[in-house]
This record gives structure tokens, sequence and C-alpha cells, in this order.
């Protein structure tokens, strides 16, 4: 078959490539002879106004645009650098799968700690009713941000000095985590369900390809984008803990049942297979197209960290 792709230029993004790379050579045999073009940067490139509509393939998109998902890069590699615990990325999904179920089986629900727990960076505003609610309330959350690059002083931080760095696996600890969107769809959203512990969502606008099939208050607890009904929230799941278990339970299942690397590749195939049958023209190769052949690297650093 005969694939051509569209790929941003810069230097920066070449871990990206290659992570959605990974995946499209490994279906290439099985694929129609296709075109289309990739996006590989972090905000969707097609709004719902633009005319005619383009069709681009993003990795997260909200309501207002029309870009087509594709499962994002970081399953393989060039995810967001974290120092020092994840200085190449939060690393392979597959891998880190299996980090997580580990942590999981050492932190059973009820070994859990009966509290909130988020530590991340002040990627937005929208973080920091939750570490006000941590400094006034340390019995329902524990909440800290960490330093990036874009830290230059504990006014970055609220004032207080930047918390240290902790590996996802110690998160499995506490009963309650926290998922917010960063630039786009925060990549740590499927991690946090495997480790059995019960996922408060913020917001619902940002979404990657495989959030439609998540369920609120079956997968995940909703929680207002403002954060205002959090500590309500809490409070009741608190209050009814065998209700908040289950639905632990049946976000970590579902992640764990449908959401393996070979689902990953899976839907890229369908993807690819069934755009291509939306093609009115056949795609011919050119002299200039070069053939994609080279390995990822196992070094790529997220160009925003």
């Amino acid at each position: 078959m005969y694939l051509r792709t569209v790929k941003s230029a810069l230097v920066l993004y070449v871990c990206r490539c290659s992570g959605v790379e990974h995946f499209i050579l490994e279906v290439i045999d099985r694929l129609p002879d296709v075109e289309m073009v990739i996006n590989v940067r972090d905000y969707p490139q097609v709004p719902g106004w633009s005319q005619p509509l383009l069709p681009v393939f993003s990795f997260s998109k909200t309501p207002d645009y029309r870009d087509i998902m594709y499962p994002a890069w970081t399953f393989w590699e060039g995810g967001p650098a974290v120092w020092p615990i994840y200085p190449t990325g939060l690393g392979r999904w597959d891998l880190m799968r299996d980090d997580l179920k580990k942590s999981a089986a050492q932190w059973p629900w009820k070994k859990k700690s009966s509290k909130g727990y988020f530590r991340g960076s002040r990627t937005s505003s929208e973080r920091d009713p939750l570490i006000l609610l941590s400094r006034e309330a340390s019995d329902l959350v524990d909440a800290e941000y960490t330093k990036n690059q874009a830290w230059k002083s504990e006014k970055d931080t609220l004032g207080r000095p930047p918390a240290k760095e902790i590996p996802l696996v110690d998160h499995c600890e506490y009963k309650y985590l926290f998922n917010f969107r960063g630039v786009a769809a925060s990549f740590r959203f499927k991690h946090l369900f495997l480790c059995g512990s019960l996922v408060f969502h913020v917001g619902e606008e940002w979404v990657e390809f495989f959030y439609p099939q998540l369920q609120p208050w079956v997968h995940y607890i909703p929680v207002k984008q403002d954060l205002s009904d959090l500590r309500e929230l809490l409070l009741f799941v608190k209050e009814n803990d065998k209700v908040a278990e289950s639905i632990a339970i049946r976000g970590q299942n579902f992640i764990k049942d449908h959401l393996h690397m070979e689902d990953v590749s899976c839907y890229w195939e369908r993807l690819l297979t069934d755009f291509s049958k939306l093609l009115t023209y056949k795609p011919k190769r050119k002299s200039s197209y070069k053939q994609v052949t080279h390995k990822p690297s196992r070094f790529c650093l997220h160009p925003n960290n």
C-alpha cells in the first residue's frame, strides 16, 4: 500500500511524529492507499465555522472543532517530560500499565487513604480552587503545585514553594484522584484509572478518542470546571464508600479491558481504512515523497516541558 502524511517540520515535534508512525507502520501492510494530514501540535486545527471543513487528524479537541481524532503519540513516546521522575516522558503505555497494576495491587481500596490527591504544575488557574481547598481542608484533599519550566517564583505556585514531583504509581495510595485538562486533553487521565482509585474528572470540553466510551457516575465522578461542587462531591463519596469503590472498579476495569496497545493499533487500522473510503480520488506517489523507515527514538521530550 501507499501512505502519505504531512507532518510538522519543526524538530521539536519529531518524537511526536515517531509516536504516530509507530502505530501506522504496525498496520501499514493491511491498509489501503490513503493520504491524510496529521496534526501533531497540542491544539486542534479545524474550527466548526471554517468552510470547507478540512479533514485534519488531531489527538484532542473540543465540541467547537471538527478535527478527526486519532490515538495520541504518547501511547508510544513523545509524552510530557517531568523532571526528575519522567525525564523522557511518561513512557510507553504498555509498560506504564504494568507498573500501575502492580501498584494498585499493593494499595487495595481498604488500604488507601480516604482523601483526594493531586500533584501537578499550574498549567491553568482552573486548578487553583483544588489547591486552596487542600490548604483549608487537609482532611479532604492533599493537593500541591509542582514546578514546571515556566516557574519563576512562589507566585507561580500560589505563594508556596513548589512540591516534589511524585511518580504516578505512588498516587495509587489515595482513594480519590483528580484529572484536569492541560493545554489540551490530559495525558494522565487513562493512567489514573489503573490505580483502582476513584477518578474525579474536571470539565467535559476536551476529549481524546476513547473518552466518549467512559460514562460519568459509571466510570468516574464528573466535576464542574470551576470546582464549585467539589467539596460536596468529596463529602458524598466519603459518606458512601461502597458507591465510590464500585465506580472506581468499573473505571479501572474499563481501561484494563479496552485500552491495550493492540486496541490502539486496531483503532488506527479501522480509522485509516474507513477514512480511505471517503477519498474521492486515488492517491498517487510522487518522486519527491520519502519512505518512512526510521525507528522511533527512546529519548524524546515534550516541547512544552
